[in-house]
Parts: C-alpha cells; structure tokens; sequence
C-alpha cells in the first residue's frame, strides 16, 4: 500500500497535545474588531481543542501527527 498523504491545510492549523487529542484556534479575530468586546476578544486568543465528534475526521486528515 502506497504511504497516506498528510493534508497540509490541516497540519498547518493543528497540533498535538501531550494526551493525543487536537489543538485548534478560534476562529472570528481576524476583522470587524471594533463591536466585539474587549473580554470576547481575549477570549478568542486562547486556544481550543478539536470535539470529540470531529477527532475521528481529523485524524484521517492527519495519519502522521
């Protein structure tokens, strides 16, 4: 069987925590800043782990991480 292809759009936007599952960033901070609050802001700095329901997608996306 031929080697499986890593998705290069997806290891570029997640990693691997110490426990195996998904590490993601938030989306919606990248423009149209100014109405969001301060605290909603801050919030969407901090990452955020992949759900359960998407590890089994994610995992086939990336057979090597």
């Amino acid at each position: 069987m031929p080697k499986m292809k890593t998705h290069k759009g997806a290891a570029k936007r997640f990693k691997k925590t110490g426990t195996g599952r998904l590490k993601r960033a938030k989306a919606f901070k990248s423009h149209i800043l100014t109405k969001k609050s301060s605290k909603r802001k801050r919030n969407l700095r901090k990452s955020a782990l992949v759900s359960t329901t998407q590890e089994k997608t994610m995992k086939k996306l990336l057979p090597y991480l």
